[in-house]
């Protein structure tokens, strides 16, 4: 099984920047997971998709936060990190760190939330 441990959520003011961090307290699948991401969640909407550092190909990130937010991490050790530049209001969410392994089921994290005040 995987832990999922994120930390680095608060709140900031518009145009400001925070930094996610997710790190597996407690893993059996180092160097099983075929790729490590982020999703967030807000008020009253679905989980979306910020971004994704798949084990093979090219990162991914939603329309609405290319350009300010930057995914790294290290898919053998299971951590991953989400950078976030210029923060805008509608960036307020809980977000959410996806371990997904190359079998079975995803992992995710308890959240950790981010508020971005105008």
């Amino acid at each position: 099984q995987v832990q999922l441990v994120e930390s680095g959520g608060g709140l900031v003011q518009a145009g400001g920047s925070l930094r996610l961090s997710c790190a597996a307290s407690r893993s059996t699948f180092s160097n099983r997971m075929r790729a490590m991401g982020w999703y967030r969640q807000a008020p009253g909407k679905q989980r979306e998709l910020v971004a994704i550092i798949p084990r093979i190909g090219t990162t991914i990130y939603a329309d609405s936060v290319k350009g300010r937010f930057t995914i790294s991490g290290d898919i053998i050790k299971i951590t991953s990190y989400l950078q976030m530049d210029n923060l805008k209001p509608e960036d307020t969410a809980v977000y959410y760190c996806l371990a997904s392994p190359l079998l079975g089921n995803d992992f995710w994290g308890q959240g950790t939330q981010v508020t971005v005040s105008s």
